[in-house]
């Protein structure tokens, strides 16, 4: 057994309580991580307050890069000292959807043990449980290796974290699902962390009119520095209305970041016969989306986009390189860098973020 030091929800709805865990030993295919950074994500704070029937106790954290400290006897992919982004979104490698190239869709993904096996995690002797087979609110992470990437030590850890989600699925989005092309015009709805990271992916992909919508204007100037050549405020006008206006009639692409039945309407309201709106934004359960039927005959196409629609393997190296030629901006989504004691803080400050956010950095003895 190892300790480990983490942020641990004990009930939904209250404060993240920091204490010590035990953790097992590496499975055969399981990597022990010594977390250095983890990113906290609005995901996180959706879950703090139940958002999904997940057992407690639970680390939060998804979002984390840190140092392989031990590896399982059949771990092939990573060495010990190895630098590593993890990733939510781990997948069996072996079934017709990994095999077909949606690994994110995959139905079995190894991202727990099963429940005869000992836990990952324990406190005062009592199974806890890691978000998304991570817990990233730690000093330590016991995981698949399968939810493991290998990085460049060029490449900041700090920096690094941010990787594994918000710019995974944000970028990722438009590369991968919406396969956005010069010269498009795109509209981003919701420009949290995901959502900038839409607005980015969609600067890099050469559209050639960005159009940001959100209700917080704080939000909407962080946009204009990730490459939103108009912004509008839903709080004042029409957004639909105003899109359409600002591009003369609609976009051929409308990205939502938010997760809300209303704002994926909106979406598909604002794109052109033949375009495409692609949801991003995390959902509730009760959230149902009503269209009109005959829109249909205007060729419009509603999608969705998990985890960036490409196997995390090969777009974390990628974006590393994108970073460390300066193309990619991840120092403009880091709001502070604060310590494990002040998780609570952390989350508290997404409510009223202007889109960047708060990244956990732990000591270097773990």
């Amino acid at each position: 057994m190892t300790a480990t030091r983490a942020a641990i929800l004990e009930e939904f709805g209250s404060r993240l309580v920091v204490g010590e865990l035990a953790v097992d030993e590496p499975a055969p295919d399981e990597v022990l991580v010594r977390t250095v950074a983890s990113g906290i994500c609005h995901s996180d704070r959706t879950m703090q307050f139940g958002a999904r029937d997940l057992p407690l106790p639970l680390v939060l954290g998804h979002e984390s890069a840190g140092v392989a400290e031990r590896v399982g006897s059949a771990v092939t992919t990573l060495e010990v000292d190895d630098h590593v982004v993890v990733a939510a979104t781990p997948s069996c490698g072996a079934c017709d959807r990994c095999l077909r190239g949606i690994p994110q869709q995959c139905p079995a993904p190894p991202a727990q043990r099963g429940d005869a096996a000992p836990p990952r995690l324990t406190r005062a002797g009592v199974r806890a449980t890691g978000f998304t087979g991570l817990g990233g609110f730690a000093s330590r992470m016991l995981v698949h290796e399968n939810a493991t990437v290998a990085i460049p030590r060029s490449m900041p850890l700090d920096r690094a974290a941010l990787l594994g989600c918000a710019v995974l699925t944000g970028v990722g989005a438009v590369t991968h699902r919406a396969r956005i092309d010069a010269g498009d015009t795109v509209a981003v709805i919701g420009c949290g962390g995901v959502g900038l990271n839409v607005v980015q992916g969609a600067r890099l992909r050469g559209a050639s009119r960005i159009v940001a919508v959100d209700v917080l204007p704080a939000k909407l100037e962080r946009a204009r520095r990730f490459g939103a050549t108009d912004v509008v405020d839903a709080s004042v006008v029409d957004p639909v209305a105003a899109v359409h206006e600002l591009t003369g009639g609609g976009v051929d692409h409308a990205l939502e970041a938010v997760g809300r039945a209303a704002t994926i309407e909106q979406a598909y309201a604002m794109i052109l016969p033949f375009g495409t709106a692609t949801v991003v934004g995390f959902s509730a359960d009760d959230e149902d989306v009503r269209i009109p039927a005959r829109s249909m005959l205007q060729e419009k196409r509603l999608q969705g986009s998990k985890m960036g629609s490409r196997h995390f393997r090969l777009a974390v190296p990628y974006y590393c390189r994108l970073y460390l030629e300066g193309r990619l901006l991840l120092d403009e989504l880091i709001s502070e860098t604060i310590g494990l004691d002040d998780v609570n803080r952390g989350l508290d400050a997404l409510d009223g973020s202007d889109g960047a956010r708060s990244v956990i950095g732990f000591p270097a003895e773990g």
